[in-house]
């Protein structure tokens, strides 16, 4: 994903979310309806959490320097991993705390009308800024399952902000049903809305902080990657097999690649050397994201082969 298309998603995300949490605050005010408040508080914590994938976006982009020698693009995993935390805090623990005293203490909702109208508009403002987030993940999701977009993607924004965008739709259903019924049933399924609401944004936050922990601590290339990497060490000619191969995502655009590849016997230093800068070429040519390539040249040895 580049740098900025993600930043077309985070931003479509960022203003939705600005004025659907000032519009939820006001009607939470006028009804005083939990469930309007807890989707209140939800979208500050996405508003919040666009201008910290901003934030980590504009860090990465650092140059290298003698203490982080190969830049910074990580810290796009790592406010990706606080956004995680603050949907988890602010979002989710907020909701089920809000809804557990509303359950415990239910009272009736004054100007329910203006809850629903709030909410309607929340919804029209969210599908916008879902569908741009689709727009911009299709043609890096391909031909494979959004799920699996999510799970394999080495760039955190797009996930994070399609999830965010489900979890604020489907909140908005939760807190319309727990408003409709609380006018026509019962006080009491407001509170419950509300516990929906926070419960949906848990389960949300626990995955996006499973998937960004495992970005954060460094995930290789793709199984497709590997294979193209692979594919491009070897020549048929001075190279004749990848004795191991390391990898491991520096940032979201940038692969560092370690191999000890197998030579040929008898060459002399100046063909390895020019095999090896070669080889680097056709997979830099083959997977651009692969930046930092280290080859080390040896003559295979089966019982090494593995170590």
């Amino acid at each position: 994903m580049s740098a900025g298309g993600g930043k077309k998603a985070i931003i479509a995300a960022l203003t939705a979310n600005a004025g659907i949490a000032a519009a939820k605050f006001v009607g939470a005010a006028i009804t005083g309806s939990a469930s309007m408040l807890a989707e209140a508080v939800h979208s500050v914590a996405d508003t919040s959490n666009q201008g910290l994938l901003l934030f980590g976006q504009n860090r990465a982009e650092q140059e290298a320097d003698e203490l982080h020698q190969f830049g910074y693009g990580r810290s796009r995993y790592f406010y990706s991993f606080v956004v995680a935390l603050v949907l988890f805090t602010l979002g989710s623990v907020y909701a089920i705390y809000e809804g557990i005293h509303k359950v415990q203490h239910p009272e009736e909702l004054t100007s329910p009308l203006v809850a629903v109208v709030i909410l309607v508009i929340a919804v029209g403002l969210e599908t916008y800024s879902f569908t741009t987030a689709i727009k911009e993940s299709r043609p890096l999701k391909g031909s494979s399952t959004w799920w699996r977009f999510i799970h394999t993607s080495r760039s955190p924004e797009l996930p994070v902000v399609l999830l965010e965008d489900l979890g604020a739709l489907v909140g908005l259903v939760f807190a319309l049903v727990g408003v409709g019924l609380s006018i026509v049933v019962d006080p009491i399924w407001d509170g419950i809305g509300t516990l929906a609401i926070g419960g949906l944004l848990g389960v949300i936050a626990v995955i996006l902080i499973i998937e960004m922990h495992s970005l954060l601590i460094g995930e290789g290339a793709t199984p497709d990657e590997d294979r193209l990497i692979r594919e491009n060490l070897v020549d048929g000619e001075h190279i004749d097999r990848v004795i191991h191969l390391k990898s491991q995502y520096l940032g979201p655009e940038e692969i560092l690649v370690a191999a000890k590849l197998s030579f040929t016997p008898d060459l002399d230093i100046a063909t390895i050397a020019t095999a090896i800068d070669a080889a680097e070429a056709r997979v830099r040519a083959a997977v651009p994201a692969a930046r930092r390539i280290y080859l080390e040249p040896d003559l295979y040895r089966e019982h090494l082969a593995t170590k």
